[in-house]
């Protein structure tokens, strides 16, 4: 498989080089960041940057395992930086570090780096480490491939139609390796997925989040991956843990351990939760989320690929990733006592409004899904997306097809 670009972030990446900020990209572990470093180095290069002005170091390679403390690295750099000049450096998984934001302020204050780092755990950006770089940062927050990148992977391959390549992107997900291997075979992306998901929970939540039920953490992993879309609290999840632990005989979980797994979970951008939002008083509602997964293939590599699957809410998946990918924030909207599926502020402080359907060829549904849509006194833009063909408008509310959204034609 060709190397997809991710043409967003390294637009992103050059927009910000030589800027005095440190270019910090975060994600879920394998969703391409290392990729994406390497890219931006071979720019680099290609543009006439000398080679001895890049320093690059994966702190999860075995040959820089010796490398722990802040102060040693921080002079192995130092070391191989070339005065009077701008020097390029780029620090993979640098969570492994301890006090690792005392290295990354360290090295910016020199003036002559431009500083790179990928993390795959939220708590990179605690609130420590926000103090300590306010002002010096920027975070990039990159997931799995969106749909157009994932077609592009499959450029020199047999054609197939598109609708096919969308279901094998629902099933199997977008992370760059299993998408890879699940050209070799679809068993072989969902070892792979397997592998991703253990060490997620294995090594980055269980050893370094001093979690110490695993059983239980795995519990409300699967509870959350089989209710994307669904409103859940740390009360509810734990009301149906202690419901099952009375069947089986294993022991109940509290809404505060709920909480705390729900976090790690967060922290390790295995999910993403979106917030609900009065679209007539602008209020942030407190009460419940929605959770979505940041990957699809995930959930049905741990849940299995049931005929009889919600598709409204794994499409709702699909479009709540890519509008984070095209910025902005997303809010899940209550107007009256109806729900819209999301509302989005872009970078800009402009509004508009998502409702989101498998199909509304049935004149009921479509009369459901327009409702909330109908409520919304303002001219910010409506939309309604489902797998249909037909693209109406219906007062002012645009009916498009999701894979033509998606594909932005």
């Amino acid at each position: 498989m060709k190397t997809i670009s991710r043409e967003n972030y390294l637009q992103t990446l050059r927009g910000l080089q030589d800027k005095q900020l440190i270019k910090v990209v975060t994600g879920v572990r394998r969703c391409g960041k290392s990729t994406l470093l390497r890219l931006r180095r071979q720019e680099l290069l290609e543009s006439g940057v000398d080679k001895k002005r890049i320093v690059a170091l994966n702190f999860e390679e075995p040959e820089n395992s010796y490398l722990k403390d802040w102060h040693e690295i921080y002079e192995v750099i130092s070391k191989r930086l070339v005065a009077n000049d701008m020097n390029y450096v780029f620090l993979d998984e640098v969570q492994y570090i301890e006090d690792f934001e005392k290295l990354l302020v360290g090295l910016e204050t020199k003036g002559n780096v431009d500083l790179y780092v990928t993390g795959s755990n939220a708590r990179m950006l605690s609130s420590e480490l926000a103090t300590l770089l306010t002002g010096r940062s920027y975070e990039i927050n990159m997931l799995p491939l969106s749909f157009a990148e994932y077609l592009s992977a499959f450029e020199d391959e047999p054609p197939v139609t598109v609708e096919q390549r969308f279901a094998d992107y629902i099933n199997y997900g977008g992370f760059p390796q299993a998408t890879e291997l699940f050209m070799v075979g679809p068993s072989f992306a969902d070892s792979y997925l397997e592998g991703v998901y253990n060490t997620i929970i294995g090594r980055d939540i269980m050893k370094r989040g001093k979690v110490s039920d695993q059983p239980s953490l795995e519990k409300v992993s699967r509870y959350l991956f089989d209710n994307i879309g669904n409103f859940s609290s740390p009360n509810k999840i734990a009301g149906v843990l202690s419901d099952e632990a009375r069947k089986d005989g294993s022991s109940k979980t509290s809404h505060h351990t709920v909480s705390a797994y729900v976090k790690a979970l967060e922290d390790s951008y295995l999910f993403y939760s979106v917030g609900r939002l009065h679209i007539k008083g602008k209020e942030q509602l407190r009460t419940q989320e929605k959770y979505y997964a940041v990957d699809l293939g995930l959930r049905n590599m741990l849940l299995g690929r049931e005929a009889d699957v919600d598709m409204g809410h794994i499409l709702e998946n699909v479009v709540y990733l890519e509008l984070l990918r095209r910025g902005g924030t997303v809010w899940v909207g209550k107007t009256g006592n109806k729900e819209v599926d999301f509302v989005v502020q872009d970078k800009d402080g402009y509004t508009s409004y998502y409702q989101v359907s498998n199909s509304t060829n049935e004149a009921a549904t479509l009369k459901r899904e327009l409702a909330p849509l109908q409520m919304i006194n303002d001219n910010n833009p409506k939309y309604l997306l489902t797998t249909d063909k037909d693209e109406p408008v219906y007062s002012g509310i645009r009916k498009i097809n999701v894979l033509n959204w998606l594909l932005k034609k």
